[in-house]
């Protein structure tokens, strides 16, 4: 990765902004099955695969149907100039460069998918409300998959239902307990709890039931 280039991970909510991609291949598919599930997108392009078509059938995405070599500079600047981000993923670097130039001219923000731009796309794992990105800054996308299969491995579909207990027990906690400590302690406790774990895995009922036992002896002891 060049020196000048220091990425900061951060969690951006898209809801209503665009997202504008160039180019309709598998790259430019990829993009957009992704981020059609946050923002508006855009996708500009000669031919559109099949998924691309049924993004656009389902409403997830919008297709312009042009050649983006042959557009010009205030052709790309009227299609990109509410966008919040761009993504050049043609398979010509050329275009893609002149599209990234058009765009920084612009101040907006752009992720080239054939050199490290200003923005890069992790792999994502999403358990419910927790969401994990890996990146390699653009080092490495394979090991970025490879590493997120693993860690998908350890991170199970159960997390997502902690993370709704600790969520319920916490806002149960604000109404009977006036001191934050004491509250960090309880959640901290049921989290670590094996067999909370345990029960959590066979229903969220259960658990619930055995992490509000934890939440009484505490309130106990206190008492």
């Amino acid at each position: 990765m060049p020196e000048n280039k220091r990425f900061l991970p951060l969690m951006i909510d898209l809801h209503g902004r665009t997202v504008v991609i160039f180019g309709g291949g598998s790259v430019g598919e990829r993009k957009a099955e992704l981020f059609s599930e946050y923002g508006n997108t855009v996708v500009i392009s000669r031919n559109f695969s099949h998924r691309l078509s049924e993004l656009h059938d389902q409403k997830l995405a919008t297709l312009i149907r042009a050649d983006a070599g042959t557009l010009s500079d205030n052709d790309i600047k009227e299609i990109i100039e509410d966008a919040f981000l761009v993504i050049p993923a043609t398979s010509n670097r050329q275009i893609n460069d002149r599209i990234t130039t058009i765009a920084r001219s612009l101040k907006i923000l752009t992720n080239q998918v054939d050199t490290i731009g200003e923005i890069t796309i992790p792999a994502v794992i999403h358990r419910g409300d927790l969401v994990i990105g890996i990146s390699t800054t653009g080092s490495s996308p394979a090991f970025s998959r490879y590493v997120r299969q693993n860690i998908e491995k350890v991170i199970t579909p159960e997390y997502e239902q902690m993370i709704l207990l600790q969520n319920d027990i916490r806002t149960y906690l604000k109404e009977h307990i006036k001191e934050q400590k004491m509250r960090k302690t309880i959640l901290w406790e049921v989290l670590e709890d094996p067999m909370v774990w345990k029960d959590i895995s066979e229903s969220y009922e259960k658990a619930y039931k055995r992490a509000y036992v934890i939440v009484q002896k505490q309130i106990n002891k206190k008492d």
